[in-house]
């Protein structure tokens, strides 16, 4: 399938990845996908997503804001003091035998262990998603109906709206923003061909 896909388009999935690692995501997620065409669209499309609030610096924000926080709350912090395990101990103990950002880096699906040889490890390869997965099968399926030749960036676009899971849904603002810009993106595929 990745023989059809445009430079841009290719390199859109590239940037996910990287997005991905860079957010210390253990797997590439529909939301990686729209940062990575974000970065590498053309820039109509950009100024069209830019048009409904939708850029890759606020995308890139929004996730790493999600992301960010501890896992456990103080609430948790408390509760395991109250037995006798101090977490601001393990995390040093931690740091001190595996190193300072430890703690930081993605887990391996397969427990490949810490230094990346299995998959999803610090350097290896980070899946797709079911979600993702499906973002570049509907890409292709909407260049096949429009009978194009190729999957441009906009039907990379035209596969998150198609099927937005929640966090995208929340990115452009609600469906409503989502159902007009379908419309537009194949004006502006329309007009590129």
């Amino acid at each position: 399938m990745f023989e059809r896909f445009s430079r841009s388009a290719r390199t859109a999935v590239v940037f996910a990845h990287e997005d991905a690692r860079e957010l210390r995501s253990s797997t590439i997620e529909m939301e990686h996908v729209l940062l990575g065409l974000l970065a590498q669209a053309e820039p109509e499309l950009k100024a069209l997503l830019a048009e409904v609030g939708v850029t890759h610096d606020g995308v890139k924000q929004t996730l790493a804001q999600r992301g960010a926080g501890d896992p456990l709350g103080p609430e948790d912090a408390e509760a395991l003091r109250s037995i006798g395990i101090d977490l601001d101990a393990v995390r040093e103990s931690l740091e001190a035998n595996f190193g300072r950002d430890a703690l930081d880096q993605p887990v391996s699906e397969d427990h490949g262990g810490f230094f990346g040889r299995g998959r999803g490890g610090r350097f290896g390869h980070i899946p797709f998603t079911k979600d993702a997965k499906r973002v570049l099968e509907l890409s292709l399926r909407e260049a096949l109906a429009r009978k194009d030749k190729s999957i441009e960036s906009g039907h990379l676009l035209l596969g998150i709206l198609r099927s937005p899971n929640q966090t995208t849904v929340s990115l452009f603002g609600g469906s409503g923003p989502i159902h007009d810009l379908r419309p537009k993106v194949h004006a502006l595929l329309d007009g590129a061909a």
